[in-house]
């Protein structure tokens, strides 16, 4: 008898089952043709959905933590590439300077020289004074002209032991006028270099006859009439003439190919006999 009645208990939850999920069934049929839900679908739907929320929960809670992970991860592998990628470029920047000197070297075989590397700039004073590694223990001395690959950077001052500082070219007024000469043709035109200006990016050649024509591109030079500083060192190229304040000399404006902003590596060229 007991039996009896569970087997039918069970044959009414069958039954119920079995209703619901054809009832279920058929309510996706008729959502697909008549493209709306009844009451009893709502609330089928939902509740379906809800069940999913539930049970989904946690895995949709573990796959934002690991997608916070490896976006974490990601940022810290792009922060680490952008250094490399900065290290990688100063290091070219510095063999790219390194074969300057290597190069000038080369063409200063028959002269005393000496390299050395700029340790310090201060930022105030930024396009007037460098510091190099090199001072009197290695024979250095005030005045000394002081070069990179692509011409004459300044000269040597304030000297200790073990370094030296540098007096740019690129001082708004030099302080020790440089003598120079202007290639024209097959002679030359002397002048003196005074100064520079910040604003024209230009050197500034004073001491020139007004009516001597001087062309646009010309090879500017040392002359070897200064105390220390030997001829043919490169100070640039001829950009402007104009005449000065009492129109009765021409101020030639000279271009220097000289990266005066990245000096990293330069040559200081010593007096045959001041050899350390």
């Amino acid at each position: 008898m007991y039996k009896k009645r569970k087997r039918k208990k069970y044959k009414r939850i069958s039954i119920v089952i079995l209703v619901v999920v054809v009832s279920f069934i058929g309510s996706v049929l008729i959502l697909n043709r008549r493209g709306r839900l009844t009451t009893v679908e709502m609330w089928l739907k939902d509740s379906v959905l809800f069940v999913q929320k539930v049970i989904l929960k946690p895995f949709h809670l573990a796959g934002d933590k690991i997608s916070d992970q490896e976006l974490k991860k990601l940022k810290e592998e792009a922060s680490s590439y952008k250094n490399l990628e900065a290290k990688n470029q100063e290091l070219e920047h510095q063999l790219k300077e390194l074969k300057k000197v290597l190069d000038l070297n080369t063409v200063l075989s028959d002269q005393s020289y000496l390299n050395a590397t700029v340790i310090n700039r201060n930022a105030s004073y930024w396009y007037q004074i460098i510091t190099l590694d090199k001072g009197e223990k290695s024979g250095i001395q005030n005045d000394l002209p002081v070069v990179v690959n692509e011409g004459l950077v300044g000269l040597t001052s304030s000297v200790s032991n073990f370094s030296s500082s540098v007096k740019l070219l690129t001082m708004e007024e030099f302080p020790k006028p440089i003598s120079v000469k202007i290639e024209v043709g097959e002679h030359h035109i002397y002048g003196l270099l005074s100064g520079y200006n910040q604003n024209s990016k230009t050197l500034k050649v004073e001491g020139i006859a007004e009516n001597t024509e001087i062309p646009m591109g010309s090879l500017v030079t040392t002359s070897g009439l200064g105390e220390n500083i030997p001829a043919g060192i490169i100070i640039g190229y001829v950009k402007g003439v104009t005449s000065d304040n009492f129109d009765l000399a021409r101020v030639v404006e000279v271009e220097s190919k000289v990266n005066f902003e990245a000096l990293s590596y330069v040559t200081i060229l010593k007096r045959g006999d001041l050899e350390s």
